[in-house]
């Protein structure tokens, strides 16, 4: 797995897989101390950066394998990648997903043409269900990332950034599940520019590539890294050319992916957002530094989409649940509203409960803030008003 290999699919790719963005973000270096520059794969074809890797994956394939077809295994962007790129290549296609994949995810899987079938509660049983079918139809597996052609295609992203990027660069954070983005683009950078660092990030959640490998992978908003080891090509090249890995908390991969949408602008999954995570949670600090970001993919669940925002909102500090108690008689909750409009704070909900035989009644509100300074300066003046106030967790 050579530089040689990510420049022959470079020119496999033109045409084919767009030239993504590399944007630099003032919000974000303002907030990091680095000049932080975003690499929008989010913008990427099918939405993710896959289509790279299974493309050249593909158009290397013998006439008599193009016509024994391919078969892969996925959670839902690679599923994607292989089928577009079989589309494109004249290919049929056969995909595997977990049978928990969202709905959407399949539909637009279909959409390119590939057939789908649900299999298993995991990636790793869709994938030997995917093998299984190898093995009778001897069509190709195309594996999402323990493959030197996918690998090289991933590397790709590093030839764009290092063409775009201004000096100095100094950085590139990269997310980590199977390896492959990671090894692919450290292997064309590395090969270019030696001094500049590679840096991997997973979800804490599903933590692996140094010293976890082969854990059960448990639950993340990060799913598309949600791998339980990385492959036999793909670690080797991680510990020979890596700087480091870091894992992200589900907390901080929230945070993330709200500033993504409220500041620049854009939909941004959570295996999309750990790297800008790991900046903004200062589990990575690169002050002073030149810094390329991969925004892996944008893929994110609608149904999912809502409860990240509301969790990266009450990780932020702008909502606040608190629970009081009022004597029961008129007035006493206005009197509570008012206080509250006072301080600017936008009300969103409002439940209120009378115990039966309790000579107070229990109020719980829900409460937009500016900050998490505001909302406890705002528990402070309750307190300070006599209320006996006890704050809870969002969703209590």
């Amino acid at each position: 797995m050579t530089l040689a290999d990510v420049r022959a699919a470079g020119t496999r790719l033109q045409g084919v897989a767009h030239y993504t963005p590399l944007v630099h973000s003032a919000t974000f270096s303002q907030a990091t101390g680095a000049g932080v520059h975003l690499k929008c794969e989010n913008f990427q074809r099918t939405g993710s950066f896959k289509i790279r890797g299974a493309y050249n994956r593909l158009s290397l394939l013998s006439p008599a394998e193009r016509k024994r077809g391919v078969v892969a295994a996925s959670a839902g962007n690679h599923a994607q990648g292989v089928a577009l790129a079989a589309q494109l290549l004249g290919i049929d296609a056969t995909v595997f997903m977990p049978e928990s994949t969202p709905l959407a995810k399949v539909a637009a899987t279909q959409s390119y043409g590939a057939r789908v079938h649900l299999e298993g509660g995991s990636y790793e049983e869709a994938l030997a269900a995917a093998q299984r079918l190898c093995a009778a139809s001897r069509a190709t597996l195309v594996h999402p990332f323990d493959d030197e052609a996918v690998i090289a295609g991933q590397g790709t992203i590093g030839l764009e950034v290092l063409a775009d990027m201004p000096d100095p660069f100094d950085a590139i954070v990269v997310p980590v599940g199977g390896g492959g983005l990671i090894a692919g683009i450290a292997v064309a950078l590395k090969a270019l520019k030696p001094s500049v660092r590679v840096y991997g990030v997973e979800a804490a959640a599903a933590s692996h590539v140094r010293g976890d490998a082969g854990r059960p992978a448990s639950g993340t908003i990060a799913d598309g890294i949600n791998i339980r080891h990385c492959g036999a090509l793909t670690q080797p090249l991680i510990d020979a050319l890596v700087d480091d890995v870091v894992a992200v908390e589900e907390e901080d991969i929230s945070r993330a992916i709200v500033m993504l949408l409220e500041r620049s602008k854009m939909v941004v999954e959570g295996a999309g957002a750990v790297g800008l995570a790991a900046l903004l949670s200062n589990r990575l600090d690169l002050a002073g530094q030149n810094v390329a970001v991969v925004l892996s993919g944008g893929n994110i669940d609608i149904n999912l989409m809502a409860k990240v925002i509301e969790h990266g909102l009450a990780t932020a500090g702008r909502y606040l649940v608190f629970e009081t108690w009022l004597q029961d008689r008129p007035g006493e909750l206005l009197k509570l509203l008012q206080l509250l409009l006072d301080e600017r704070v936008n009300i969103l909900s409002v439940e209120h409960r009378r115990p039966a035989s309790f000579p107070e009644v229990e109020v719980m509100l829900t409460v937009e803030t500016r900050d998490a300074a505001h909302g406890d300066r705002l528990l402070d003046l309750l307190h300070a008003h006599a209320y006996r106030v006890e704050r809870l967790a969002l969703g209590s």
